[in-house]
């Protein structure tokens, strides 16, 4: 009990990037760290700040972000981070003096690898700092090689789908290195600097484990200069915490529960990406050249020149009838964990295939940008629980969803998918490595 009430006295004050993959994993630590005792600050932007009444739990903090509707708007996501860390800083270095100005409650700040402006306010109220990166450990060995690389002159290279392996980051292509779409390359470049050098904090959360990546984490402990503590999956071991910022339409779980078992593939590219119209085409008839029962999630917005389904082709939706269902945000880890779902279509993102993975869901890999193309390279040729997209056409796209939902090389990948489901499961139970490294990070707080 004693133990109990010291925490409680202890706030920590905890800073999310504001986009959807970052959200939730910061969440959902937050939830995690809540249950064993500290006492939770959310310090958040205006620009997609997350909703208090699903964290009564929680308190939050608003800081001024300074963004203008330009800026959020362009879909130049590199250049609005760093807006954020420039606008940022001064003000939440004020929130944190007029909440605690003795520094006496709060323990320390645990911010977003890209937030990199509220570990300098750390440093400068003599406050600990602890990083949380979202993203995979082959993620940041990547940003690091690309970095070097860029260092020796070899990056921006003529040929960014070099299929040509990269030097000591077997099994990543060239093609494969998480250089950004959204911003030249030295404006990424920039980013990438700042988030993953010359860092002041005590420690680096991880929202990963061993039992996926542990030769990397080997590697990228050999890096840093403090402890890390991979702590994945977050969202199994936080199940109840919700950071969505679009709404789940539930009504997709009532047509599942009519589907037989793993007959569906379930399709969703994220957050953020756009699809042309000819793309949605493609993706359109090769679902229904497929003859295999899909949901479909359509984010408002993501088709060029549609609020919604509008461009979808002509016939389209009448032909499949009740074999399609198309919903503009789903339940997704309830999605992945009902028995109908055979397959994923996914952007891979870090957080989708974590849940896939724990779901044992194999996936269909088309990635977009970013960390996403490495995601998607582990998932096909490293756990070999996925096949990669290359090309987005109705031909390629039937032969990857029958080859998933009804070939012998998809009942493989399904195997192994479970295979990996149940490592994890154990890593996560007491006893396990991501609950004794959970453990470690409570008593490296404590000692602050």
């Amino acid at each position: 009990m004693k133990k109990e009430t010291e925490r409680r006295s202890r706030r920590l004050v905890l800073v999310p990037c504001p986009l959807q993959g970052h959200i939730n994993p910061m969440l959902q630590l937050g939830t995690i760290l809540e249950s064993r005792g500290f006492s939770i600050t959310i310090a958040h932007t205006s620009y997609n700040s997350p909703n208090p009444e699903t964290h009564p739990e929680f308190s939050f903090l608003l800081i001024p972000d300074g963004l203008s509707d330009r800026d959020i708007s362009s879909g130049d996501l590199i250049s609005l981070v760093l807006n954020i860390n420039h606008n940022c800083k001064e003000s939440l270095n004020q929130l944190i003096q007029q909440e605690d100005p003795h520094r006496k409650e709060i323990a320390c700040i645990i911010s977003d690898e890209l937030m990199y402006f509220a570990e300098a306010v750390a440093a400068n109220l003599k406050l600990p700092s602890i990083v949380l990166r979202t993203t995979s450990a082959a993620t940041a060995l990547a940003w690091s090689a690309v970095l070097e690389l860029k260092a020796q002159g070899l990056i921006p290279f003529q040929d960014s789908r070099s299929h040509d392996l990269v030097p000591k980051l077997h099994p990543l292509r060239f093609k494969d290195l998480p250089i950004s779409i959204f911003a030249d390359f030295e404006t990424a470049a920039k980013l990438a600097v700042y988030s993953y050098r010359n860092r002041t904090s005590s420690a680096v959360i991880w929202n990963t484990m061993d039992c996926l990546e542990q030769s990397r984490l080997l590697q990228v402990q050999q890096e840093h200069k403090v402890p890390i503590f991979p702590i994945a999956p977050m969202h199994t071991i936080a199940p109840h915490t919700s950071g969505s910022l679009l709404k789940e339409d539930r009504s997709c779980m009532e047509w599942l529960d009519k589907q037989s078992h793993n007959s569906v593939i379930y399709v969703s590219l994220g957050s953020i990406a756009f699809l042309s119209e000819k793309e949605v085409e493609e993706m359109a008839w090769g679902l229904d050249n497929s003859e295999q029962p899909f949901l479909w999630v359509v984010r408002p917005g993501s088709i060029s020149g549609s609020d919604w389904i509008e461009l979808l082709p002509q016939g389209f939706r009448n032909g499949v009838g009740e074999r399609g269902c198309i919903v503009k945000w789903a339940p997704q880890k309830e999605v992945l964990a009902h028995e109908a779902v055979g397959g994923f279509w996914s952007h891979c993102g870090w957080n989708s295939t974590l849940e896939s993975i724990c779901e044992g869901v194999p996936m269909i890999c088309r990635p977009c940008f970013g960390d996403q193309r490495v995601n998607a390279r582990y998932v096909s040729h490293e756990w070999r629980i996925g096949i990669e997209l290359e090309k987005l056409e109705r031909e390629e796209i039937e032969r990857a969803v029958r080859k998933l939902i009804l070939g012998n090389e998809g009942k493989e990948m399904r195997e192994r998918a479970k295979d990996l489901k149940e490592k994890v499961t154990v890593y996560t139970r007491e006893g396990g490595s991501s609950y004794n490294f959970l453990n470690e990070l409570v008593n490296l707080i404590m000692s602050f």
